[in-house]
């Protein structure tokens, strides 16, 4: 099967992109939502392609691409009650939440900022868009990923 494409969010004051860049590889955890939790449990995939987008900030952008480098595997961070993101109905005899690793691939020479993504005509079906949407895990399609990573590649 080849491999997907995939918009993972973060608020950059959380972990931003540049941290990724610093941490080489890191596990993307803390994710709170039982959708986005099925596709980090039943589809990310290593090699798998991801847009990092900088989200809650002015202006929210696409920063750069990362590469998924392990598949979905129990997040540790919700049994832990000093963590930022606690479960105590999670436990790891019956782990709820998922997490995996991914590690930077390209920082854009130029973001890809959400107004961009709205103006552009063959993105107009991206999920990122749509009203309502709010996943931080989310499928992008190939054709939707290389458009992005060619704005991005932009100076």
């Amino acid at each position: 099967m080849a491999n997907r494409t995939w918009l993972f969010k973060s608020e950059p004051s959380a972990y931003s992109y540049d941290d990724l860049v610093n941490d080489s590889v890191a596990e993307w955890d803390g994710v709170r939502n039982f959708q986005a939790r099925n596709f980090l449990r039943d589809d990310v995939e290593p090699d798998d392609r991801i847009l990092f987008y900088h989200s809650n900030v002015k202006p929210p952008a696409i920063m750069g691409t990362a590469t998924v480098v392990r598949s979905g595997y129990p997040d540790n961070t919700a049994w832990n009650p000093k963590s930022d993101h606690p479960d105590p109905k999670s436990t790891s005899a019956n782990p709820i939440w998922y997490m995996v690793d991914i590690k930077a691939d390209e920082c854009f020479a130029e973001p890809v900022t959400l107004d961009t993504i709205r103006n552009t005509p063959e993105l107009s079906n991206m999920l990122l868009i749509r009203k309502g949407m709010r996943l931080s895990i989310q499928p992008v399609t190939k054709k939707e990923f290389d458009l992005i990573c060619q704005m991005g590649k932009k100076t």
